[in-house]
């Protein structure tokens, strides 16, 4: 069979736990309601039966059968290219579909014909609403990683994607993590659905190593560069809050000598796919990310990953570290947290069910109670003048010409 071959080429001989539920399911035309974290082969579970259905049948149409739902760029090329592996010796023709970069090579493929589209919300309606694309022949649905598709407020789109779509047709489902919302979801897009739950949503990976640093927001920079040096971390992995943030990291990295960009919704396509090859080719040591591009970046053998912002969402912590410690390799994790984001990692850590070791270094913290107090500030509470100095050098007391009357009743 041509995908056999394809994976025989690749060395793949064993199946992950989600692909060896999902693909017998799929096959039986069966809806599917996955469950399983980032990381753990959930594209080879829906491609893979997929490809080889499509393969078997004849094709009526020049109109795509499958409808492949993603909630970023990067994972939609990530998609595209895992289809192109496993489907190199097959005749069937795929598309890949994202806002950023120019719609006519997408119209282009579109006219010539395919079988399988795999695309983000937002363009793939752009593309119906100019009559350049019809989704009345699709017969089968794939919605990946569709928690995040919800956390990045697509879900009405989702609604209007899916009544473009013929009834009668096949619907896959997966998720990193399961909550009432994807359940609702769930709900309303699957018939009689099968559920896979490989791995409950509070649980991590043994293969992660986890770390928690206790630093103060200023000095998280000169912290990453230390343990660059240090342990000679060559390709890591870092996480910030916002934009911003992550441009003003990337400029430190450049000035210590550390290889860096930056990858996040403000970049173009063209730069972020630029930055996320030069990264994988190892011409990068360094890859600094938003969650938005998070779930995209499938890197093999990534040894670290870095949390330089602690996240304010729990289930985004798993999908970070889900990036390193990989189909049973190793990964380190470590996470940054300032005092401001104590209270996030005490959500992760109640979340996760157990505590994170807490790692020494050099820039620790002063203790909260050994803290100097701001300019003007007592440790009482008061403004940090004593009272003897409140009066005159003639022993007077000095009028306080500005305060207000006290609020009477």
């Amino acid at each position: 069979m041509p995908i056999l071959q394809a994976l025989n080429s690749k060395g793949y001989t064993q199946p992950t736990p989600v692909q060896a539920q999902a693909i017998p399911l799929v096959l039986e035309g069966r809806d599917v309601f996955g469950s399983a974290r980032t990381g753990t082969g959930k594209t080879a579970a829906f491609a893979l039966p997929l490809l080889q259905i499509l393969d078997e049948k004849p094709k009526n149409s020049r109109h795509a059968r499958v409808l492949i739902l993603a909630p970023t760029r990067e994972l939609a090329q990530q998609i595209s290219d895992s289809i192109s592996t496993y489907g190199k010796h097959t005749s069937l023709r795929h598309t890949v579909i994202y806002g950023g970069v120019s719609q006519q090579p997408q119209v282009a493929s579109l006219r010539r014909g395919t079988d399988i589209i795999i695309a983000t919300p937002g363009r793939l309606l752009d593309l119906v609403q100019q009559k350049h694309l019809s989704l009345h022949a699709v017969e089968h649905l794939v919605l990946d990683e569709a928690d995040r598709m919800l956390d990045m407020g697509f879900i009405n789109d989702i609604r209007r994607i899916c009544a473009l779509l013929p009834d009668q047709r096949q619907s896959l489902l997966f998720s990193a993590t399961l909550s009432q919302a994807i359940k609702a979801l769930a709900a309303t897009l699957l018939k009689q659905p099968v559920s896979i739950d490989i791995e409950p949503d509070t649980t991590l990976d043994t293969f992660t190593k986890e770390q928690v640093y206790f630093i103060s927001r200023t000095s998280k920079a000169d912290l990453l560069q230390h343990l660059v040096e240090e342990e000679s971390i060559e390709r890591s992995l870092v996480f910030t809050r916002t934009r911003r943030g992550a441009d003003r990291l990337v400029k430190s990295l450049v000035k210590k000598g550390i290889l860096a960009q930056a990858i996040h919704g403000d970049k173009s396509q063209a730069q972020r796919l630029r930055a996320l090859n030069q990264f994988k080719s190892r011409k990068l040591n360094m890859l600094v990310a938003t969650d938005v591009a998070s779930r995209g970046i499938d890197v093999s053998d990534l040894s670290h990953v870095i949390n330089y912002d602690i996240p304010e969402q729990t289930e985004t912590y798993t999908h970070r570290i889900g990036r390193t410690g990989r189909a049973g390799l190793d990964g380190i994790a470590y996470s940054f947290c300032s005092p401001e984001e104590k209270s996030y990692l005490k959500d992760i850590q109640r979340f996760t069910g157990k505590n994170i070791p807490v790692a020494e270094h050099p820039y620790a913290m002063l203790q909260e109670e050994q803290r100097p107090d701001p300019p003007g500030i007592s440790a009482n509470g008061g403004n940090g003048r004593h009272k003897e100095n409140r009066s005159q050098p003639n022993g007077r007391k000095r009028k306080n010409r500005n305060r207000r009357p006290r609020f009477q009743g």
